[in-house]
């Protein structure tokens, strides 16, 4: 994703959405299932990124919907635009795929009315070696390749800059950039969509990959990754979204309560064994 998501070109991404969504015969009202005045016994569609989460929802919906009464239809997207675009124009009535300062700053940039309804789970950012071959083999002229989005790149150059590759200027915060680095020890940096990180791994000495785009490249973050964030205090979970006043859809309500079920903790637990880790108390 580019740095600037441009009017035109979140403008362009919906467009595109509609004709795709139109070819798969979705409704010609796309608001029309959609907000908390929808029919609660209509699908609940919600848009997600493949792995890992349409692979929670798809848990959900297998397990546990049917008992609660939610029907729950599950959309992939591969990139980090239109499963927002497509909740604010209604064609779908949630999204599973970010965390909250993304969603903020796609707010801001895009004039979008985007709401966090629960947090649910947090893929640690990780380092993997490209060419290197562990974390002290990158040193002055290595390149490393990070994500090009405003919060994702400055999450990764933190990650650097705690693991000691980098230093960055006091005071550089979440959306810090390249501009933020006061001393680079000699590396150069490729920036790159995130999604497009993992197939860039040959050509740089390392790259720092967003935790859904590294399982989905059969890169386990647990085990492979040279570093990788804390979870603790991390503020980095990712969510459900809405459009603002479809907070109370009863689907949604009934969605919330089974993400944050003990079965969906230990299924996390299970199935990704420390590369994803649930952020709610299930107890809670």
């Amino acid at each position: 994703m580019r740095r600037n998501i441009t009017a035109t070109a979140a403008a362009a991404a919906t467009a595109a959405l509609a004709l795709g969504l139109t070819a798969c015969g979705t409704s010609s009202d796309p608001g029309a299932s959609s907000g908390a005045a929808a029919d609660g016994s209509a699908p609940l569609v919600v848009a997600a990124s493949p792995t890992p989460h349409a692979d929670i929802l798809a848990f959900v919906k297998d397990n546990l919907a049917e008992k609660e009464g939610l029907t729950l239809e599950i959309r992939e997207f591969t990139d980090y635009v239109l499963p927002n675009t497509a909740t604010q124009q209604g064609q779908v009535d949630a999204n599973f795929f970010q965390h909250k300062p993304y969603l903020d700053d796609f707010n801001e940039k895009n004039g979008t009315t985007l709401v966090p309804v629960a947090d649910v789970h947090l893929e640690p950012l990780g380092l993997y070696a490209g060419k290197a071959g562990s974390l002290e083999d990158i040193t002055a002229g290595q390149t490393v390749a990070v994500p090009n989005d405003t919060t994702n790149e400055g999450r990764a150059l933190h990650l650097l800059a705690d693991n000691g590759l980098i230093t960055l200027k006091e005071g550089a915060g979440t959306d810090a950039t390249l501009a933020d680095i006061a001393d680079a020890k000699g590396l150069t940096f490729k920036e790159l969509e995130a999604a497009t990180l993992p197939r860039a791994l040959n050509d740089v000495d390392a790259a720092v990959i967003n935790g859904n785009y590294a399982i989905e490249a059969d890169l386990r973050p647990a085990r492979d990754a040279l570093v990788l964030e804390k979870a603790e205090g991390n503020p980095y979970a990712n969510l459900l979204a809405v459009k603002k006043g479809d907070e109370d859809d009863p689907r949604v309500a009934k969605l919330v309560r089974l993400l944050h079920s003990a079965e969906v903790a230990d299924f996390i637990a299970d199935e990704y064994q420390g590369s994803v880790v649930a952020a709610f108390d299930p107890a809670g």
